[in-house]
C-alpha cells in the first residue's frame, strides 16, 4: 500500500470516527460495535496490499 492510500483510508477512518461521535450515545455504540466487527473481519482475513 503506497502513503497515499494509506492517508486515505487513515482519512475515510476519521471521517467515519468523526460521524459516529456526532450520533446519540445508543446510535455510537452500535456504530462502534460495527466498525469494530469489520476491523475485526480484516484482521482475521489477515488483508494486506
Amino acid at each position: 500500500m503506497s502513503e497515499s492510500e494509506r492517508e486515505a483510508e487513515n482519512g475515510a477512518l476519521l471521517e467515519r470516527l468523526t460521524v459516529i461521535e456526532q450520533q446519540s450515545l445508543e446510535s455510537r455504540a452500535a456504530a462502534f460495535q460495527q466498525l469494530h466487527d469489520e476491523l475485526q473481519r480484516e484482521l482475521d482475513g489477515g488483508h494486506t496490499e
